[in-house]
């Protein structure tokens, strides 16, 4: 029996990135950059914690810009998960700092996790 490369014996789907979001100091710098480089068109979303510039990458990813106190700018994966209090709990067993506990938002539950060796990563979970 051999091995092969790319493929995946367990058939059962893994989590998938479905959302990125940039986090930014210059959320206006950043949307200028993006618009000339690459034609993304963000669309303002206004809710009760402030503005929210939404991007619509590809079916079935989406993303947005996000102004905040980052030292420097940063993509956040947001990757689907089944449980996302479960997953969290998992992350500090596997040395991760929480950054952001498990909570509820508008349209589901998400978290935000810290790893030294593999960098920075938010768990979500679509309310169903």
């Amino acid at each position: 029996m051999g091995i092969t490369t790319g493929m995946r014996i367990n058939r059962t789907p893994l989590p998938r990135v479905v959302h990125l979001e940039l986090h930014t100091p210059d959320r206006a710098g950043a949307t200028a950059f993006y618009t000339e480089l690459l034609g993304w068109k963000p669309e303002v979303i206004r809710a009760a914690s402030g503005c929210y510039l939404a991007l619509d990458f590809a079916e079935g990813l989406g993303g947005g810009i996000v102004e905040c106190g980052a030292r420097r700018p940063l993509w956040l994966p947001y990757v689907a998960v089944d449980g996302v209090d479960e997953a969290t709990e998992r992350a500090g067993w596997l040395g991760a700092d929480i950054l952001l506990e498990p909570h509820e938002g508008p349209s589901g539950r998400r978290s935000v996790l810290s790893s030294g060796c593999a960098g920075d990563v938010a768990l979500w979970e679509q309310r169903r």
